[in-house]
């Protein structure tokens, strides 16, 4: 179990964007996993377990306050018209030339930083392997507003990226 530590922590980490939450849903987890350990002990798969348990853990903690979150992103899609128009997203190569532990570093540090509604679907879709209809499903919202609230938490990510002066030309030193 030790060896999934890290694992469970941070996906439950990325998935609220706060540490306190994600420490609190991973001791939930391996709560759950102490319950099974004699299962668990010689099974190949815990790992696969312990992150589907983190993930179900997560979405539990986010339905119960799930609804103040679909009125606050409700009314930040009305208030939406008074913005000036969208920034496109960077492209993928936007952190190539990056270090890995600093690419890492920054993108955990921008990805905290987007609203629940953005970052839970980015992390789904590009950290958890979820399809755009897991993600639907699993959120309770419509397709269309999925793709918009994955091209904003990109444009974004990108912003977030780009304001720290990072580009694809640039080159960090940890």
């Amino acid at each position: 179990m030790r060896d999934h530590q890290h694992m469970v922590f941070t996906t439950a980490a990325r998935m609220l964007g706060n540490d306190r939450q994600a420490e609190d849903i991973a001791q939930e987890a391996f709560l759950k996993a102490y319950e099974h350990f004699d299962h668990l002990r010689t099974n190949p798969a815990a790992g696969g377990w312990l992150r589907t348990v983190t993930r179900n853990l997560t979405f539990n903690y986010l339905g119960r306050h799930r609804r103040r979150w679909r009125l606050f992103t409700e009314m930040r899609a009305e208030n939406d018209a008074d913005e000036p128009g969208m920034d496109i997203p960077a492209p993928d190569d936007l952190l190539a030339d990056i270090n890995t532990d600093m690419r890492h570093a920054l993108i955990e540090q921008a990805l905290a930083r987007l609203p629940d509604h953005q970052r839970l679907p980015l992390v789904l879709y590009h950290f958890e392997d979820m399809s755009y209809e897991e993600i639907a499903s699993q959120l309770r919202i419509s397709m269309a507003k999925l793709k918009v609230d994955l091209f904003r938490a990109r444009a974004a990510l990108a912003k977030t990226l780009l304001h720290k002066g990072v580009t694809a030309d640039t080159e960090l030193t940890p």
